[in-house]
């Protein structure tokens, strides 16, 4: 297993170059400038020359971005253009915490409540309970996640009050667990809900293909509990395809993080992320795609791993 890591480990490095390289020129040859926000608009050429020299954005692109490159080998990532003299990696590892724990939390939601309602679904296959789940799955797969986060808001914030409205705590208030997770609840669930009623669609038709199978109607036969059949031999293996689709919720969740952290004001990397593309921060920009993009290999790389522990059979 250990060799199998270091390969796609190694295999992911001109992934990631590729990405830094297709980054680099979308932001540069995009429209504008950071300098138009940056300085006062009356400001002379010549002192705009100078600071367009300072931060070498005079420099061709192709040496702009190898000067990155080598910096960012180098674990520097640079400064921000509008914080100026801001680390880059400070202000990605100040808001890191918050934005892996939206993300933990909401692949939770998405794993805890899916797997079973796909599974009872199977198992009901077309009785009221199975066309219930299928048209809810259907409705959070349609839904769009920042038009969600509106409607709760507006219903469970705004009317109900039995949410904030966003933050991640109360202001001016001590440290608390539950004040916590009453700011968490309501941005994680948004972020789940699409991965959610994907996944519970994908469970369902893996399970419904397991459940005809030789080995379960063998298990019955034999006298064990149709709980013990469903969960211990037929869910082992329906989970295989659901893996697959689990390593590719990663992106979804960082994608879906920077609408989601914009709408409930999460001060994560999402945030930071739509902050900076706003204001052309470009080493902002940079690093935060370089560290997304990382989050994607390791999602791909867990889920392959996570094959053989489900089922031995698959080897590396």
């Amino acid at each position: 297993m250990l060799s199998y890591i270091i390969r796609r480990t190694l295999m992911a490095i001109p992934l990631l170059l590729g990405i830094t390289v297709v980054s680099f020129a979308i932001m540069k040859f995009a429209p504008g400038d950071p300098t138009s926000l940056m300085m006062d608009p009356t400001i002379s050429q010549a002192d705009k020359a100078k600071f367009m020299e300072r931060y070498g954005l005079n420099d061709p692109v192709y040496i702009q971005y190898f000067k990155w490159l080598g910096a960012m080998l180098q674990g520097d990532f640079g400064t921000s253009l509008i914080r100026k003299g801001v680390p880059v990696m400070e202000m990605i590892m100040n808001r890191m915490p918050n934005t892996i724990l939206l993300m933990v939390v909401s692949t939770m939601l998405a794993v805890v409540i899916s797997i079973p309602f796909g599974v009872i679904s199977a198992t009901k296959a077309y009785s009221k309970l199975d066309y219930s789940v299928t048209i809810t799955s259907f409705l959070g797969v349609a839904t769009p996640n920042f038009f969600l986060g509106l409607i709760l808001i507006m219903v469970f914030a705004v009317q109900l009050n039995w949410f904030p409205t966003g933050g991640v705590s109360t202001l001016n208030e001590p440290f608390s667990i539950w004040d916590r997770i009453h700011h968490l609840f309501l941005p994680a669930f948004v972020l789940a809900a699409a991965d959610m009623a994907g996944l519970t669609r994908y469970t369902r038709s893996s399970m419904m293909e397991v459940i005809k199978q030789d080995y379960i109607r063998t298990a019955r036969a034999k006298g064990f509990k149709e709980q013990k059949v469903i969960y211990k031999h037929g869910l082992r293996n329906g989970l295989i395809p659901v893996i697959t689709i689990f390593g590719l919720m990663i992106p979804s969740f960082i994608g879906g993080a920077v609408i989601v952290e914009k709408i409930f004001t999460w001060p994560g990397i999402g945030l930071l992320f739509v902050d900076s593309a706003f204001q052309r921060d470009y080493p902002v920009i940079m690093g935060l795609t370089v560290i997304s993009a990382v989050f994607v290999v390791i999602g791909n790389l867990v889920a392959d791993i996570l094959y053989a522990i489900f089922d031995p059979r698959i080897e590396y």
